[in-house]
């Protein structure tokens, strides 16, 4: 949802206390606030009429009639937008400051995903300024199990690739990645790290082994499956010189699932001449790859564990619904760059006080130590 711009106004010093408690500061440091003109003469000033436009979903337009109203500022549409333009490694900063504080958070244990592992979602979503009909940015972004917080996000141009390497991983992260994270090498990186991955598998571009090293096919052994059917088999793949131990699980859908995905993948090979015979088998299977060892994971587990990956499109969806980051209302780098900043630290914002409400006090907000009152 958007923040609307009564809460923004009203509900100011809940938002407040989640920010850094040195605002001024962190403005200037970041080139939000190197000098006072006009009439924004605090970084907190500027950052209230920035989430009117940004989060308020107001047009640069709206946002200074608005400010003016409230006498909150005064200043014109262009000044406004140079002033975004100017905050963009600010919102940068805050967003950072936002992430570090949801860290208590995604400690948080849960009886329905007890292990050891830290489980996190990677993907990538693209986003488009005015009319345009293709992807002009990406936004790579990692959603933590199960506090379905963002622990993680990077905006790139559309040549921006999905790749594991982007993801800071540490020991015991367990990354779920989807088709287009088939990098042998980055996953080799993900292992040096300490942490594990549970990948859908990607026929065409990454080949297996078995334990003696001869090539492995999985489409022949995914055959006799049947509906409903697991099963998984001990496999290797090579990451340059060193070769991995990794398990392929497979599962065969149901007739109807079967259908759909072969259908989606008639659609998406519009363009081509001819679809492989092997492809158009392979959608009748859910078929993963992932490097934890049957002690560490068991099949029914690593199946379950990668059907939560569905998370990270429901968060893409609300950020593009909810949130409308979809269509960047921009034109110029810097501006959509600080546009999408804003969206982000609106996420964050909103997750925050979720988390503060859910977990903690019943008036779903921190107190600083400056705003408790103690008798004399």
């Amino acid at each position: 949802m958007l923040l609307s711009p009564s809460l923004v106004e009203d509900q100011w010093p809940v938002i407040r206390q989640l920010l850094p408690e040195d605002l001024e500061q962190s403005a200037r440091t970041h080139g939000a606030m190197r000098r006072r003109r006009g009439q924004i003469t605090s970084a907190e000033q500027l950052l209230r009429v920035l989430l009117l436009h940004v989060a308020g979903g107001l047009s640069l337009e709206q946002t200074v009639a608005r400010a003016e109203a409230r006498g909150l500022a005064k200043l014109n549409a262009m000044a406004l937008h140079k002033r975004l333009c100017a905050s963009h490694q600010w919102l940068q900063a805050l967003t950072a400051h936002l992430l570090e504080g949801l860290r208590p958070f995604l400690a948080q244990k849960s009886e329905i995903w007890e292990s050891r592992y830290q489980v996190r979602i990677l993907d990538a979503t693209e986003i488009q300024e005015p009319g345009s009909t293709g992807a002009d940015w990406r936004l790579h972004y990692s959603l933590r199990l199960p506090q379905l917080c963002c622990d993680f996000f990077e905006l790139t141009d559309p040549h921006g690739g999905e790749s594991l390497r982007r993801l800071p991983v540490t020991r015991d992260d367990l990354v779920l990645v989807d088709r287009a994270y088939n990098d042998r090498r980055a996953i080799a990186q993900v292992l040096e790290a300490g942490g594990q991955v549970i990948l859908r598998y990607n026929s065409g571009s990454f080949p297996l082994l078995d334990l003696q090293g001869q090539p492995f096919t999985p489409i022949e052994h995914l055959r006799s499956l049947k509906i409903g059917q697991a099963k998984v088999w001990e496999v290797q793949f090579a990451a340059g010189a060193r070769r991995i131990r990794a398990r392929l699980c497979a599962v065969r859908k149901s007739p109807e699932q079967s259908r759909r995905a072969r259908a989606r993948v008639r659609r998406k090979a519009r363009s081509q001449k001819e679809i492989r015979p092997e492809t158009l088998e392979y959608a009748d299977f859910v078929v993963l790859v992932t490097t934890l060892g049957k002690q560490e994971m068991p099949l029914p587990a690593v199946m379950e564990f990668y059907r939560g990956r569905w998370q990270v499109e429901l968060a893409f969806k609300r950020l593009k619904s909810l949130l409308q980051i979809g269509q960047v209302p921009k034109k110029k780098a810097a501006s959509a760059q600080a546009w999408m900043q804003g969206k982000i630290l609106t996420a964050l914002l909103i997750e925050r006080l979720l988390c503060e409400a859910r977990f903690f006090s019943p008036w779903g907000y921190p107190l600083r130590r400056e705003q408790s009152v103690e008798p004399l």
